[in-house]
């Protein structure tokens, strides 16, 4: 096997972040946070105005990042509203990766209800969208059965071959290794063949991660967080995925055939200090620790 912390440095390479609209408004400059062509999501929040995640994905590449804006089906009125929110994105911000994703509303807003109707349209390639993101559930979704999910997927994986497009899953995220790699194994033997990009919450209090878990509906990983939070005195003890990492890296390590590639790290403890962490990692500038996991080195 390969030497564990260089397993976990490479798992760590490439890794991507998020925001929101309403988050970006708080960095002034996301080139003195960030690497160059740092691969950067920007959501697309209910209820708001999509030309606020175009404008986010402007700013993101005048400050030489690679924006990805989300497209969340189910918030999209039309095809003609599709098409002018795309256009926007390639013409002003030089995008050519999205992620597309049902959403998180109930009821759409308008003609669409799900992601492969929003892929079925043809406007991603009309504007020169090559890369595609969507997503995946290791641990389930509430709005969606297993059936339903394998049957997405299948079409996502027929779809990329079809349209000869680079189509990439890319995960909620999760606080257990364990889950992940089961999903992965299984939806692989069903013949899964895109590669997987696994959600991670950054470093992050129990507390807050208590909270986005319980908004986000997370699985039996949750039971992890959620027993630690039982200890009030813990609640405000930062907690990194040092663990989750590690059972990621070593499977990755060990299967070359898995699915799972990359990192995408959801900054719930914050923008820089998430990114600070993710560098860390990448550099390999960690410690191993003797009961499992690792420790980011303080600079």
């Amino acid at each position: 096997m390969t030497d564990l912390k260089d397993a976990i440095a490479a798992a760590g390479q490439h890794w991507s972040i998020e925001v929101t609209p309403p988050g970006a408004t708080k960095i002034d400059s996301f080139a003195e946070i960030l690497a160059p062509d740092t691969t950067v999501n920007v959501t697309f929040l209910p209820g708001t105005d999509p030309m606020d995640t175009v404008d986010v994905a402007v700013r993101l590449r005048d400050d030489g990042m690679n924006p990805v804006p989300h497209i969340a089906a189910r918030s999209v009125q039309s095809r003609d509203q599709l098409g002018s929110i795309v256009k926007e994105m390639a013409s002003r911000a030089n995008v050519d990766e999205v992620l597309v994703i049902g959403g998180g509303v109930d009821n759409p807003v308008g003609d669409f209800a799900s992601s492969m109707e929003i892929l079925e349209t043809g406007v991603l390639q009309e504007n020169g969208i090559s890369r595609i993101g969507v997503s995946g559930h290791p641990e389930g979704s509430p709005d969606i059965n297993d059936d339903q999910l394998a049957e997405a997927l299948e079409w996502k994986n027929d779809f990329a071959r079809r349209e000869g497009l680079e189509l990439y899953i890319e995960t909620q995220f999760c606080f257990e290794a364990d889950p992940v790699i089961a999903w992965e194994n299984r939806i692989r033997a069903r013949g899964n063949d895109l590669p997987i990009r696994i959600g991670i919450p950054g470093p992050a209090t129990i507390k807050t991660l208590l909270r986005f878990a319980q908004i986000s509906g997370i699985g039996p990983s949750m039971r992890m967080i959620t027993k630690q939070a039982r200890n009030v005195t813990r609640l405000l003890t930062v907690q990194s995925p040092h663990t989750l990492i590690t059972g990621l890296a070593e499977a990755m390590a060990n299967d070359p055939e898995s699915r799972l590639s990359h990192f995408h790290y959801y900054p719930f403890g914050g923008f820089a200090r998430t990114e600070k962490w993710a560098t860390a990692v990448a550099a390999g500038d960690f410690d191993l620790l003797p009961k499992g996991g690792f420790s980011v080195k303080e600079n």
